[in-house]
This record gives structure tokens, C-alpha cells and sequence, in this order.
């Protein structure tokens, strides 16, 4: 898939109450306060990935849901949703739903909710902890998963990236060896064994781990913001004046260099510390990041494809554009149970 464009925008409609005609004057006050607090709520801006049905506010929030209707098959997959920077469990509502119709026993889907709105600038280690607390009481919750899944729109990438590196369980098992060596034996008669790393999630199987539009090499200079057109002065401006995202704004530009540590993004390409993040991504049988090659104006597509510019493909044409739906269509498509 060539292109992926997800559409932000701030067109999610209340639903303005339909009055009567009556002279009931209690009917008309209730009925001015609701288009009021609706008018109000048309002015805070939502990001709204993957969302390709109309959504009113006060619909329910697609937290954690099977997609069993009234039987008691106990789902054995689960799928974390994570919500990239101001977003919320809401912005996953048409993912969700696919997922579930698409595999109605299977799977449990779970929108995470820990990290939303203003809660999103705390930084990627302290969202990440939540996720992974939150990931560890649903699991709790479900005795019967056996397998786990992370879906995660552009910050919500990383943040998943840093708590699989928490959750990382290693267990090694030694098996006889298969290599092309003469080997029978080791020194003492025994037969040669390998160690093989079978790690987990949270005491789960990793199998797919996906991000959409997320900035992996961060977000500081090499024309990975398009929006300040590659002007190396907007971009050193940019790096200064992070800190108005307060701490994940120092990350995603790599200013957080503390104590002679490496900034949090470089940590993460390796295993750091007590935090086996490498290990952790490499554990999961599949593992996609889809990029926009164009129209994104805050995440580059060389930094969502983790390549060098000279790496970039060439594109036939850029006339495409996507509300989503087809993106979450190939994801399932592809989809490891």
C-alpha cells in the first residue's frame, strides 16, 4: 500500500435536539442550553483517525469489546488500540467494530483509554508505564488470552513500542541442536542444545504489532515535520521551542538528554538498561508501520518507514486519497491470529 492518509479534523457533530412547538417555556430553555453546550463542543478540535462513520457525541466508547453477540466463546486474542497524541479511545470506534466483525470470537478488542487528551504530553516513558499497567489489569480480567496484538496511531506507536519493552518476558528453552555442524555431543557426551529465545508479552504470545503514521526517528530536523519545508531555521526553532509540548515534545525532538543518557528515542532502538525494547519488537511474528508518502503534514514519511530519504520508493502518483477504511481493511486482511 502506497499511500495512507488519515483524516484529522474537527467535523465531529453534536446532534442538535429537535424541539416541538409547544409554549412549555421549560422546553425551550432546555432545548437553547443543548444547542449551546452542542456549539460548544463543535469548537474543540478531535483528531479523528480510521473514523469513517458519523460520530455523535454521547455514542458509547469502544473500550474493551469482543465481538461474540450473546454466546460465551471466550476470546483468546487480544488487540490494544492506542490513540495517538490528543486522542482518545473514541478515535479507534471504526477499527474496533471492523475487528470484531471481521472475528467475532477470536479477538478482544481493547481501546486504550489511559492516555488521552491533555494526558498525551506526560511524555512516552510515563504514557508507555500506563499502557502497560492497563495492559496487565485486562489481561487479569481475561484468564482465557492467549495471544496479543498493538495497533497504534502515530505517537500511540511509540508509546506501544515502550510498553512491550516493560511487559517483555524472556524465557529461554533449550532445544537439540539443528545447525549444520558436525555436533553430536558436547564435552561431556551430552547432545549439543541451542538456547532459543521464546519471549512474551505480559505472559502472552506477541503476534502482530502495527503503527500507523508513527514518527520513529522522532521528529527533530532531516525534513521529518514536512510542515516547515525542510528550512533548516524552522526546524532548529521547532527543536528550541519543544518544550511547549512539554515532556513528549522533548522527545519526539530529542532534547531530553539527561544525566549523559541518550535521548529516549535512541534508547529505544536497542535494549536499554532494564528495558529490552529491540528484544520486545522482535518477539512479535509480524510487525508493519504504513506511512503517508504525502498530505501529513507533522509526520514525514521517512520517519513513519524508518529510511533514509535515498531509500524512499518512488510513487506512481500521489492523487490518492484515503479516509482510512481501506488501510484498516488490509490491516485485518493480514491479520495474525
Amino acid at each position: 500500500m502506497a499511500s495512507l492518509e488519515l483524516q484529522s479534523s474537527s467535523s465531529e457533530t453534536a446532534q442538535k435536539p429537535q424541539s416541538q412547538t409547544s409554549h412549555d417555556e421549560s422546553n425551550i430553555v432546555k432545548t437553547k442550553t443543548s444547542k449551546t453546550a452542542s456549539k460548544k463542543r463543535s469548537f474543540v478540535p478531535r483528531i479523528g483517525c480510521f473514523r469513517s462513520e458519523p460520530d455523535v457525541d454521547g455514542g458509547p466508547s469502544p473500550v474493551t469489546e469482543s465481538g461474540n453477540n450473546g454466546d460465551h466463546h471466550v476470546p483468546t486474542h487480544l488487540v490494544v488500540m492506542v490513540n495517538g497524541i490528543t486522542g482518545s479511545a473514541r478515535d479507534w470506534k471504526y477499527a474496533a467494530k471492523q475487528f470484531r466483525k471481521r472475528f467475532p470470537q477470536d479477538i478482544l478488542v481493547h481501546c486504550s483509554e489511559c492516555n488521552s487528551s491533555m494526558l498525551t504530553f506526560d511524555g512516552i516513558d510515563i504514557m508507555g508505564e500506563r499502557l502497560a499497567n492497563e495492559v496487565r489489569s485486562i489481561i487479569e480480567h481475561n484468564p482465557g488470552l492467549q495471544n496479543i496484538s498493538f495497533i497504534g496511531h502515530s505517537l500511540g506507536g511509540l508509546v506501544a513500542r515502550y510498553a512491550i519493552g516493560r511487559l517483555y518476558e524472556q524465557n529461554l528453552t533449550k532445544q537439540l541442536s539443528e545447525g549444520n555442524g558436525d555436533c553430536k555431543t558436547d564435552g561431556d557426551g551430552n547432545p549439543c542444545l541451542d538456547e532459543k529465545s521464546k519471549g512474551k508479552i505480559a505472559g502472552l504470545k506477541p503476534m502482530n504489532f502495527v503503527t500507523f503514521a508513527t514518527p520513529h526517528l522522532g521528529s527533530r530536523g532531516h525534513k521529518q515535520v514536512p510542515l516547515f519545508c525542510g528550512l533548516y531555521i524552522m526546524e532548529k526553532t521547532a527543536s528550541h521551542m519543544s518544550w511547549i509540548l512539554r515532556r513528549t515534545g522533548k522527545h519526539l525532538f530529542l532534547t531530553d538528554s539527561e544525566n549523559g543518557k541518550p535521548p529516549l528515542l535512541l534508547q529505544m532502538v536497542n535494549d536499554y538498561g532494564d528495558l529490552p525494547f529491540m528484544s520486545a519488537l522482535q518477539s512479535f511474528r509480524r510487525c508493519v508501520a504504513y506511512s503517508n508518502t504525502c498530505f501529513d503534514c507533522l509526520v514525514g514519511w521517512s520517519t513513519s518507514s524508518i529510511r533514509r530519504k535515498v531509500e524512499l520508493p518512488k510513487v506512481n502518483t500521489y492523487c490518492v486519497n484515503s479516509d482510512g477504511a481501506d488501510v484498516i481493511s488490509h490491516v485485518i486482511d493480514n491479520f495474525l491470529l
